[in-house]
């Protein structure tokens, strides 16, 4: 069954230690943080301090999505802030194999994206170094974004590429109640989700129903 990262980009971040309990209780398999600098994406989001203070709420592992220019400088700051798992934007470094290495001299799981403008196949060379494979449905940045239709067909080809090895494969961005089914259908292992989790229902039957179980 497909595993569920809420993104705390669309939760109440007045109370965050609660919610990333309440996830947990509620059949989530990751927390999601995506990290925003300013610069690589217009946005800015969560410091390493945030996670630290979390990882006391919870036991699910961290999924890390580093949406920064400087990915190396920040992987020793949430590695030790308690990530499980540091996805990086191969657009961002000249020196993939390097940010990998960082990443798992940490013992960390080690993944990799690119924006959805980017060609699928610039992830060859790395995937023998990876353990996922991040498919963007949006242009990263902000949450909320409409999913882009093109992005079932990204999976299947992201899918192809890492046939016959031990590499997850992660989808973000505009996911929601009608086209999860369609990101699972293509290979999606791990869907990440904001405001499909955190809307209108309880959080364990939004999850359910991602997962195609429908409570």
């Amino acid at each position: 069954m497909v595993k569920i990262a809420p993104s705390l980009l669309a939760a109440n971040s007045a109370c965050l230690g609660m919610v990333v309990s309440d996830l947990e209780a509620s059949g989530a398999d990751f927390i999601h943080f995506d990290v925003m600098d300013g610069h690589f994406v217009p946005n800015l989001t969560f410091g390493p301090k945030i996670l630290r203070e979390l990882k006391k709420y919870t036991t699910l592992p961290f999924d890390v999505h580093l949406m920064v220019t400087n990915p190396d400088d920040c992987i020793s700051w949430y590695a030790d802030a308690g990530a499980d798992l540091i996805t990086f934007h191969l657009e961002t470094t000249q020196n993939p194999k390097q940010t990998l290495k960082l990443i798992k001299d940490y013992h960390l799981k080690a993944g990799i994206t690119l924006k959805p403008t980017s060609h699928i196949e610039k992830i060859i060379p790395f995937i023998n170094d990876i353990d996922l494979v991040l498919v963007m449905g949006v242009q990263p940045g902000f949450g909320g974004q409409k999913f882009y239709p093109d992005t079932p067909e990204r999976i299947k080809q992201t899918k192809d590429i890492i046939a016959h090895r031990s590499v997850l494969l992660e989808v973000d961005g505009g996911i929601n109640f009608e086209n999860a089914s369609l990101c699972i259908d293509a290979g999606a292992d791990i869907l990440v989700a904001g405001t499909a989790v955190f809307q209108n229902a309880t959080l364990s039957e939004n999850i359910a129903t991602l997962k195609g179980m429908f409570l």
